[in-house]
């Protein structure tokens, strides 16, 4: 499904003042799209990346590519926008994915993940940051925060550099493999 460009700024294309395309150097932040369903199972279907997140399972099936691809287009398409998706992309590959959930007035939850080949790159903590400035500049976000689980350091590493801080423990705050387990609260405000 092509889209119009309506206007660019520093870097970022908008297509719409909710969904943009946002380079980098190393990678382009962008709203999924039919073709991506490939590049997503290579590079999601990882049990690390399973165990490090909340709703991504392993194995990743080519049904749940199919189903997420046709959600975030499905998302794109509404008007009041609760959920945001973005592509990580690298050479037109889908190498991850960052977003944001919960948008409710002056705050909203963040999420992410990357490809094994990709960790230690700097990527993640650059995609952050991106989608950090977008919120605030472009959702006029004034809240943005980060649930991760306590053994995810690298995660915290990435929320850190990216100037979130450390808020405190959410015990038994999520239901993960039918447990319930803690969350770490990372949070930037301005």
């Amino acid at each position: 499904m092509p889209l119009e460009i309506f206007f660019s700024f520093q870097g970022i294309f908008c297509y719409n003042i909710y969904m943009a395309v946002i380079k980098s150097k190393k990678f382009i932040l962008r709203p999924f799209k039919r073709g991506d369903e490939a590049s997503l199972l290579k590079n999601i279907n990882n049990r690390k990346i399973a165990k490090n997140t909340l709703a991504i399972l392993y194995p990743y099936k080519p049904k749940y590519a199919r189903s997420w691809i046709k959600h975030s287009l499905e998302l794109n398409r509404k008007k009041n926008k609760e959920k945001i998706n973005f592509a990580i992309d690298v050479n037109g590959e889908v190498i991850g994915g960052i977003g944001f959930k919960n948008i409710k007035g002056h705050r909203a939850e963040i999420g992410y993940w990357l490809g094994e080949k990709y960790w230690g790159q700097g990527i993640t903590t650059s995609a952050l940051k991106k989608i950090t400035e977008y919120g605030f500049n472009k959702l006029k976000l004034r809240r943005m925060e980060i649930g991760i689980f306590p053994f995810n350091k690298a995660s915290m590493r990435v929320a850190e550099k990216a100037g979130y801080q450390y808020e405190g423990r959410l015990r038994k705050f999520v239901l993960k493999d039918k447990k319930l387990v803690d969350s770490l609260l990372f949070a930037k405000v301005r």
